[in-house]
């Protein structure tokens, strides 16, 4: 790993055990990312997304049938810990999440200062008096006023509520912060501004961020790098600045196209068909079937190519990109 390599996510697998058969939820799925680095993971909903956020983070429900892979975080090798190893070592100390629907996961009966302070007593055994002198500071990064310690949850609007969840993710500052839909229950407003907290929480907190999302527009607000995630696989991962301007993965145009355009004279456009069911998915490229330039090797499943340094999973770019061998894709 480089000096600012954060984190390493190598062929994650993780399936789970259902009445109607084994979902592939997250199916061989590799990337990394650098330290003050926010990388964007887009998708359709049921694409995996949230599923991989848990997977690193290691919440994961009872039936869990396969999880295997490797992620190493600051070069520890995480997925050789036992649970008790992970809580104390890994969970709230090095990677932190904000769940969806983030807003409403707080205890209504609890003061909300006292919620954001538990990481902290749990973790660092520190007093109640230090906690909360470290929530005040949370709470100013993140823009809630301080008389707000001492409220509950109900008395703040959705926005605030956010804001406090973000907060209670920074409070034991963790190397990472993965984000699921942080905004998709916002207003436009409100939804810009938890976008403007996050940058700024970026550059004065050098912060690393995972933000899962299906809101390309929003997202583009903080991303550096993107990661396109489609029926259980990583289909693209590129610089955001060429990703917005020139997408490589048919599935990343057409999302791409389906964005209205303020300045230009252009229809957006729609993705025909729908995903495929991760209970069963296809054998060769799982966007084939929706994919206006499918050929007879997209039968195939198509490895990652390096095309200049971004990577994409598609026969379209054999000719122009570099294999990339399996362990090496999402560098």
């Amino acid at each position: 790993m480089t000096d600012r390599s954060l984190l390493r996510v190598e062929d994650l697998v993780l399936y789970f055990r259902t009445s109607a058969g084994t979902v592939q939820a997250v199916d061989g799925v590799s990337f990394g990312l650098e330290r003050g680095e926010a990388m964007v993971i887009l998708g359709e909903s049921g694409c995996g997304k949230t599923s991989l956020a848990k997977a690193i983070l290691r919440l994961l429900p009872r039936n869990v049938e396969t999880y295997t892979g490797s992620v190493h975080i600051g070069g520890m090798d995480v997925m050789r810990l036992d649970d008790e190893e992970f809580r104390r070592k890994v969970r709230w100390i090095k990677i932190s999440m904000v769940p969806q629907a983030a807003m409403n996961s707080l205890n209504p009966v609890l003061r909300v200062g006292d919620q954001v302070a538990e990481p902290m007593i749990t973790h660092f055994g520190v007093s109640k008096n230090a906690a909360l002198t470290q929530v005040n500071r949370m709470f100013e990064h993140v823009g809630v006023p301080l008389d707000f310690v001492k409220r509950y949850a109900f008395e703040l609007s959705g926005g605030m509520r956010q804001r406090v969840a973000i907060a209670m993710s920074l409070v034991t500052s963790p190397d990472l912060i993965l984000l699921d839909e942080p905004t998709s229950a916002l207003d436009v407003l409100t939804q810009a501004n938890i976008m403007n907290v996050l940058k700024r929480v970026k550059q004065d907190m050098d912060s690393s961020f995972i933000l899962i999302t299906h809101d390309i527009a929003t997202s583009s607000e903080l991303a550096d790098r993107v990661a396109v995630m489609y029926a259980g696989q990583i289909v693209e991962v590129d610089s955001a600045a060429n990703f917005f301007h020139e997408p490589l993965h048919p599935y990343s145009q057409k999302l791409m196209a389906s964005v209205p355009r303020l300045r230009a004279d252009q229809e957006p456009e729609f993705i025909t068909g729908q995903p495929p069911s991760l209970l069963n998915p296809p054998t060769g490229c799982r966007f084939a079937e929706r994919c206006p330039f499918r050929f007879e090797k997209c039968g195939e499943e198509p490895p990652t190519f390096a095309v200049e340094r971004r990577l994409v999973k598609c026969w379209l770019h054999e000719k122009a990109g570099e294999l990339m061998p399996s362990r090496e894709a999402g560098a």
